[in-house]
């Protein structure tokens, strides 16, 4: 006797266990701007000295990515705020 393959429906997590709680956001927030700040002492270090013409200005080489860096590091910090508002919960915020 053949027996039926038997199939399993995995139920979706409720939305609420998926959110991720604002205190393990703000745990997340000094490490994001720590990593961000090791990159760019990363790339200050390894990148060579060079030079090359911005609208025909000489701008050092390893400051283009730091320029970079520091606008996703401007972007998590703009996150957060609203993070912050939307929840209602600026605590010594600036």
């Amino acid at each position: 006797m053949r027996e039926e393959p038997q199939t399993q429906t995995r139920m979706a997590p409720d939305r609420k266990e998926v959110k991720r709680s604002g205190s393990d956001l703000e745990r997340r927030y000094p490490v994001a701007l720590a990593l961000y700040g090791v990159l760019a002492v990363l790339v200050w270090f390894t990148m060579g000295e060079g030079k090359v013409l911005v609208l025909g200005r000489p701008v050092e080489l390893r400051l283009i990515p730091i320029v970079i860096i520091g606008s996703f590091a401007l972007r998590t910090m703009l996150a957060r705020q609203a993070d912050r508002i939307r929840h209602g919960g600026d605590e010594g915020g600036s």
